[in-house]
Formats: C-alpha cells, structure tokens, sequence
C-alpha cells in the first residue's frame, strides 16, 4: 500500500475511494500536501499515465453488454481511461467497480455515449429541433436527456453536434443546427447548459463534448469524411462561431472532426487545436479524437506509421484517442524517439484526471448510476410539445386544417406505419417500441373517422407492385394522407446522399396517388431537406415532419387536425434542385447578381436561382403581417445600443405564434460582406386580430466582420436592417442606419 501516500488530496478522506478513508487517520497521510491530479501522476507509471488517454468501446448484443476479457483485463491493468457505447446501471456500475477496487490507482472510468436528441426518451433530431428557433426548450431537451443518460451511468455525451452544414447531400446535416453561424452559437449554449446543468458534479449531469471542430458540413461534394478546402474567412466567420460559443459556455470536451481543413487533418491540427482552442480561445477540457481517427492520419497521408500519427496527435492537443490503441501502442516508442515529451503526455492525463474530478467521480465514482429522477409521463410531455413545433408546414393550399366531418382518409406510403423510422439517426436507448407512428397517431385522434390504409412501396425497394392497391384506396377518400421519406438509417453519420430525393419507387407511388386528383397531404420524414420540387407543386400540402422521435404520431395528427398551429421555421435553405447544392441565404455579394432578363448575370439556364424554401421559411394556420419598421438612432457609435422595433398583426382567426428574424447588410465595406447576416430573432405569441410590437437591441459588435487582415473591426458607413419572416429580401421591410465611428 506503499502508492497510496502519494493519492492523499488537502481537502479530506472524501475525495478518496473508500478502502482508503481509514489511511486519512494516519499523521503520514494527514500531513500530506499534494493535490489528489498531482498525487496521482506521481503515482503512476508511464503505461498507466497512457492507459488514461486510452478509451475503449463495448457493444451490446440482445442479452445484454459484450465485454471481451482483454478489456477487463485492461482495466484493471490501468490501461483503460474511459468506455463508450454502453449504458445500463447495473453493466456500467459493475465496470466502475472494477476500476476502482480491482486497479492499482482506484482511478474511476468515463462511460461516453453519442446522447444527441434523447437517450431513452427520443426527441426530435437536432435539425429539426432547430426550427424551433427556441434556445429554451433546446436546453430542456438536453437536461431531459442527461438526466435519463446520467441515470444509466453515463458520464459523457458526444454532443452537441455543431457543424454548420449547407449541403443537403451531407448525411450529417440531421444531427446539427443548420447552415447559420449565430443559430449554432445559440444552439451550442443551450444544449451545454443543458446537458451540464449548473453543476457538473451533481449525479443529473453528464459533460458535453462539442464537435467536430470543424467544417465536416463543408466536406468536398457532401460525401463524409472528404476533405474540406475552404477560405480562412469562412472559418472564421461560418464554422468557428459556434465553436466559440460552446467554449465560453463552458462545455467539457471537444471532438475533432475526421475531415482535413486546407490540407491538415483535424486529428493532427495543431493550429486550430493547440493555438486556436487552447492558446486563444482559453479552452482547458478534454479533446478526444473522434472513432479510430488516430490511424486515418496514415491514410491522409500525414504519418508514415501509427507512431508518428500518434506523435502528430497528441502534440496538436489530442488528449483521449478513442479506439484506435495508437497510444496505447505507440507512445512509449513516440517517446523515444523524441517525437513528443513527456510533459506532452502528463499534460493530456492531467486533463482527463480533471474531467472525472470535476465529474466527481474520486468522490463517488457510481453516483450516477441511480434510478432517473424524473417522471417518464412528463418526459413524454416535452417530447409531444417539442415534436409538434419541429413540424414545419412548407405548403398549403387551403386543405389543412383537416375539417372535422371527415368522413375516410387513405394513409399511403412506406413511413406511415414506420415505428423505428421515427426515432432518426442517434436513437441511442431508445426504443420503437415506445414510438407513435403516423398510423397510430391519426387514429387516436379521429376515432370516428374510417383510415384506410396501404404503405404501397418499401423505402427504398423496387417492388411495383403495392402502388395500384395503394391508389385504389384513394377513390372514396374525403383525403390523402400520403407518408414519404428516408429510412432513418439513410441520414446521420456515412450515409451521404449524391440524389438526396425520395428513395426506392416512393415517386412513382406519389405520381399515380397524384394523378386520382383526389386532395393529397405530403408528409416528408427525413434527416434532410428532400429534392421534392415536383411534389409541392402539386399536392394541396406538404409539411416536413422529419425525424420527430417518441411522439411524431400525435405531433402530426395535432397539426393535421388544428389543435397545433405550427410553428416550426426551417434552419436550413431548401433547394428546388440538386444543381444548386450547396445552397445557403447568406451568400456573398457578386458584381454580376442574378437577373432573370440578363444572361450574363449570376444564374441558371434551367431553374431559377431562388430555392424552393428560403431560411427561417414555415407556415402556420393564420397569416401574420409586419408593419412599421423603426429604428433609433439613426446614426451610432461603438457605444449606442439600437432599438429596432416592428409591429406583428395576426390577421388569422386562430392564436399563433411567429418567428422574426433580423437581418443586417453592410452596403459598403473594406471585403465583401454577405447580402443578408442574421442578427436576432424574436418569437411572439398573438391572439386572433392582436397586434404586438416586437423589439430588438443590437449592440455595435453585431456590425463588426473581420477585416483583410482578419482584426474585427466597424467601419463607417451606411447598414440596412433588414426584418422579415424568413430570408426572402423581396418580403422584409429595410431601414437604413449610419455608423459614424468613435465610442468608447
């Protein structure tokens, strides 16, 4: 028990794991002055020190964990500092335990977990939650999360993902915020907030990692893992503010992305890692590498072998290597060759030692392995509120809301009664057992109505031979309810789309119901905006429903049938046509813009350059109108604060709720500045025939960009304030302001 003088901590027996605390008693132990960090790198050999940057995986089979006996043997051994995809009290608290009570050093494990839009209770995925343009219930889903996730032992969350992503292509455009910087900056606030709650150590929270930084929704031709090559100027202005705001919001951890930035491999970039993060920004968390990326250095063609991939790692500020072993390997000889330092290696342990104390685990290494402090009804409360306001209605030519004399509806197409295709990519523990289907969910609310129903085709088969049963159906329907999309397994990580329309014969199936001329309501699930031009010309409806999660049933048949008025507003832009990817509101200004009439402008022979949908686009059940834009003062200084204020009239019969958005232009300026750059938006809620005037308060800093050199700066001059319901300029009211510079 010789090691044990060396783990003793100032603060008290507490800290220590519980064989220790009769030491405490001891004069020798009490007197000690080390820290328990310190103490414990004295304590450890060069293999334990590594075994702590070491995390390993298990997996689950229908019985239950899978955990081969190197991985036990490991742990004890010390060769093993965390644990990912598992969860379950009674698995996970037995593997603390053998951290604790069978290894030399008693050093408790982390248990990570991908947690991104739910862990048992599965919530709308992260896209769509991002129309709900509310950073409040953002940060309710995450609590509800991290306290069913804490519950199940987990200690740590992949999550939130925030790569800006304006290429539908890119399968991993469903697990983020969209395509706007300030929206991401928002979004990574909340969910760290919520997932880390006001005390990391309390037994509800679980640390968050933001990832991937960055600009894996860049990647070349919207293939995963591809390499990303854009200007220093988007970085800074498109794919790092979120990342920014994650750090000052106090998130735990990082994870790099797998793809290279401008020829670097994020795994190994020590310019965006070490100088940015650290040095800059102030970031002092973990950063863990993503799943085996450590070993793609080889294959990026940046380390001649795993040792120097391990090398180029850790010196770039890669502390934890997830799966690849290459530190566990490969550090001892990285060493002797004098590839990195030992202080490079002390650092990293110091940083993982830090996370499980400020996790407490020293002090109670199962304290969140413990029934869920919540109630699962009220779980499921928020995923139906949460759900509903996700669905965004993109047409409606006066069919919705259903009326409440329908007497027959025919329910078509492959993603009615598709109950794990409602949970999306990332359902972690969740279950479809626990899912409402669309199915399910329009016969709960209309029991007197007769639904008839055939799915016609699968997702993606190409079997005909279901589309005539599935158009008989519609000769005596008062309505369609035809149920389109993705398979859930087709969004989310590798699952990159070249043709991102509806898979299998889902258009042939929608052409013949389309045909009957019988009223049609498209349903679109996915984890994407779909290429779907065609549909919303000609079905009286088409709303984005998306992955919904747990309660996407009742979410949609509310909305159907007028009990919710939604509310969902697009974070994304939606393209017409796959020409136009990548395709995003805040485009930079071109000496030659857009005009119809002109053929040498910026523009398409074949489609017009607007997208189908504009950013912030969605409808509700009532038509909201904006009037009498003002904003004071006039001219500003680096000390004013404006007030810009519009008045919101509900001109509808039903009460709504609508988002505003506030953009600014930079009419003249030292670069090119986007036409259009979000500022601000505000919800509001309005009774039938209320008007409200909404207000906005920007501070100077909302217009300052990077100049040439990269330095934020205000120049003088004229900005339009742009205010509108979404990004279509056409339909936003402008007022002009004047920077005169000067200020404190």
């Amino acid at each position: 028990m010789k090691y044990a003088a060396d783990l003793v901590i100032k603060t008290g027996p507490s800290m220590l794991p519980p064989r220790w605390w009769p030491l405490w008693k001891t004069s020798f132990y009490s007197n000690a002055t080390m820290n328990l960090i310190d103490s414990l790198l004295t304590a450890m050999t060069l293999e334990e020190k590594i075994g702590q940057l070491n995390m390993a995986a298990t997996g689950y089979a229908i019985t239950g964990p899978i955990l081969g006996d190197e991985v036990a043997e490991n742990i004890r051994a010390g060769r093993v500092g965390g644990l990912l995809n598992l969860w379950g009290r009674e698995a996970i608290a037995g593997l603390q335990k053998l951290a604790v009570k069978e290894s030399k050093l008693a050093i408790p494990l982390l248990f990570g977990l991908d947690v991104l839009h739910g862990h048992k209770t599965i919530f709308p995925i992260p896209l769509a939650e991002a129309g709900l343009f509310d950073p409040l219930l953002w940060e309710r889903t995450a609590r509800a999360a991290a306290i069913e996730a804490a519950g199940d032992g987990i200690t740590l969350t992949f999550a939130p993902m925030l790569d800006i992503a304006r290429d539908p292509r890119w399968g991993r455009i469903a697990e983020g915020p969209g395509e706007d910087p300030l929206v991401g900056a928002r979004f990574a606030e909340a969910k760290i907030r919520g997932f880390q709650g006001p005390d990391l150590a309390a037994g509800t929270s679980v640390a968050a990692t933001a990832k991937h930084f960055c600009a894996g929704g860049a990647a070349t031709a919207g293939r995963d893992y591809a390499a990303v090559d854009i200007s220093e100027r988007t970085l800074i202005e498109v794919y790092l503010p979120p990342f920014r705001a994650a750090v000052a919001a106090g998130c735990a951890a990082i994870m790099p992305a797998f793809n290279s930035v401008a020829g670097v491999p994020m795994t190994a970039h020590a310019a965006l890692l070490r100088d940015y993060l650290r040095r800059k920004l102030g970031f002092e968390g973990l950063i863990i590498s993503d799943y085996n990326a450590i070993t793609e250095l080889m294959q990026h063609g940046v380390a001649a072998d795993l040792t120097e991939a391990a090398a180029l790692s850790l010196k770039a500020g890669v502390d934890m290597d997830m799966m690849s072993g290459a530190y566990v390997r490969c550090l001892p000889d990285a060493l002797a060759r004098g590839l990195v330092a030992q202080e490079d290696v002390d650092a990293a342990v110091r940083r993982v030692l830090k996370l499980k104390q400020n996790l407490g685990l020293f002090d109670d290494p199962c304290r969140r392995v413990a029934p869920a402090e919540y109630l699962a009804e009220a779980q499921r409360e928020l995923a139906l509120d949460v759900a509903r306001r996700a669905i965004t209605l993109l047409s409606n030519r006066d069919i919705l809301p259903l009326p409440a004399n329908l007497r027959r509806i025919a329910v078509i197409g492959p993603l009615a009664d598709a109950r794990a295709e409602m949970l999306g990519p990332w359902s972690a523990a969740g279950s479809p057992d626990n899912c409402v289907t669309i199915l399910d969910g329009l016969k709960a609310a209309l029991p007197y109505c007769e639904i008839a129903f055939n799915a016609g085709v699968s997702i993606d088969g190409v079997d005909k031979g279901g589309i005539e049963p599935a158009r008989a159906l519609t000769a005596d329907a008062d309505v369609v309810v035809l149920c389109l999309g993705e398979a859930a397994g087709m969004s989310g990580e590798a699952a990159s789309r070249a043709a991102p329309g509806l898979p299998g014969r889902q258009r042939e199936l929608a052409e013949a119901v389309l045909a009957t001329g019988a009223p049609v309501v498209a349903l679109l699930s996915s984890g994407r905006p779909l290429m779907v031009t065609w549909l919303v010309e000609r079905a009286q409806a088409v709303l984005a429903t998306w992955f919904l999660g747990d309660m996407a049933g009742n979410a949609i048949a509310e909305v159907l049938t007028g009990r919710f008025n939604p509310t969902g507003r697009l974070p994304v832009t939606w393209p017409r046509e796959i020409g136009q990817i990548p395709i995003f509101y805040a485009a930079q200004s071109s000496g030659r813009p857009a005009d119809a009439g002109h053929r040498f402008t910026s523009r398409y022979l074949d489609v017009p350059v607007e997208p189908l949908f504009p950013f912030g686009h969605g409808l509700s059940f009532c038509k909201v109108k904006l009037e009498n834009l003002r904003a004071i003062p006039k001219e500003f200084n680096l000390k004013d604060q404006i007030e810009v204020e519009i008045d919101a009239v509900n001109e509808g019969q039903l009460t709504t709720e609508e988002t505003i958005f506030l953009f600014v232009h930079d009419l003249v300026a030292s670069v090119t500045r986007p036409l259009l750059e979000l500022k601000a938006w505000e919800k509001v809620a309005l009774a039938p025939g209320q008007t409200k005037t909404v207000g906005f308060k920007l501070a100077a800093e909302c217009f300052c960009f990077p100049d040439e050199n990269f330095k934020p700066v205000v120049e003088s001059g004229a900005f339009d304030i742009l205010v509108g319901l979404n990004a279509d300029q056409k339909s936003m009211f402008t007022t002009r302001l004047v920077f005169v510079g000067g200020g404190a």
